[in-house]
């Protein structure tokens, strides 16, 4: 007998996302609150339904690419039955934008990320980190996931993300307007959310892009208790 869990990291997509290094930083974590990591490069592992039956949490960070229906049809049932399911980002709220039914999992996708105005855009990756803030929900303060953590501040691409009701949100994030922006009033979108799936639990959390960002106290701390909140 072993009280280990088993979690299972998938990871891939786009590398802007830093897939390899951002996953790495919360394996050790994993271990240490005592699952058993294994490692896949690609959805393909979540066809093997006998393997999945006994994950007790996936890991994800897979921003866009594809999935195949017969990969996507076990990762639904693992969740149903019990698998917990958490990412952060476009590695899970970006993922497989040609499956309509993993939108429905999920409960919310990226949408996209206003930058800075077109002006001093120069092409990188930081034409669009903006200054914002994560606006705790009073749901937030009893929570396992976000107890103790108040409203906070980052400098990095702020996430618009069209969702659904059936998400318990803990946190939210507001679109400012801008006198370049074609919308003409505030929009709030989910930051940290949950979902119940069945006998599963899903966490997601937008900030993330990459591992500066991760790395910051409040958003490191929120996806280290969100991975172990999800686990079966």
């Amino acid at each position: 007998m072993t009280d280990r869990k088993t979690a299972l990291v998938v990871r891939g997509g786009w590398d802007g996302h830093q897939p390899i290094e951002a996953t790495d930083l919360f394996i050790p974590y994993l271990k240490d609150n005592g699952f058993d990591v294994r490692v896949e490069e690609s959805p393909k592992i979540y066809a093997d339904a006998d393997y999945l039956a006994g994950v007790d949490l996936i890991m994800q960070c897979m921003t866009m690419s594809t999935i195949e229906k017969d990969e996507f049809d076990g990762l639904r049932t693992a969740v149903e039955n019990g698998t917990g399911l958490a990412g952060w980002h476009g590695g899970i709220a970006d993922s497989y934008r040609n499956t309509s039914d993993y939108l429905h999992l999920i409960g919310g996708q990226f949408a996209c990320h206003p930058g800075n105005h077109p002006d001093e855009r120069t092409g990188e990756q930081s034409d669009n980190y903006v200054p914002y803030t994560i606006n705790m929900l009073p749901a937030a303060e009893i929570h396992p996931i976000t107890r103790g953590i108040g409203d906070f501040e980052l400098v990095t691409e702020q996430y618009w993300v069209l969702a659904d009701d059936y998400v318990d949100v803990l946190a939210t994030t507001t679109q400012k307007v801008r006198a370049w922006d074609p919308w003409n009033r505030e929009v709030t979108s989910p930051a940290i959310w949950t979902r119940q799936w069945g006998q599963g639990r899903i966490f997601v959390a937008t900030p993330g892009h990459r591992v500066e960002i991760l790395q910051d106290s409040n958003v490191r701390t929120i996806i280290e208790r969100g991975l172990l909140w999800a686990s079966r």
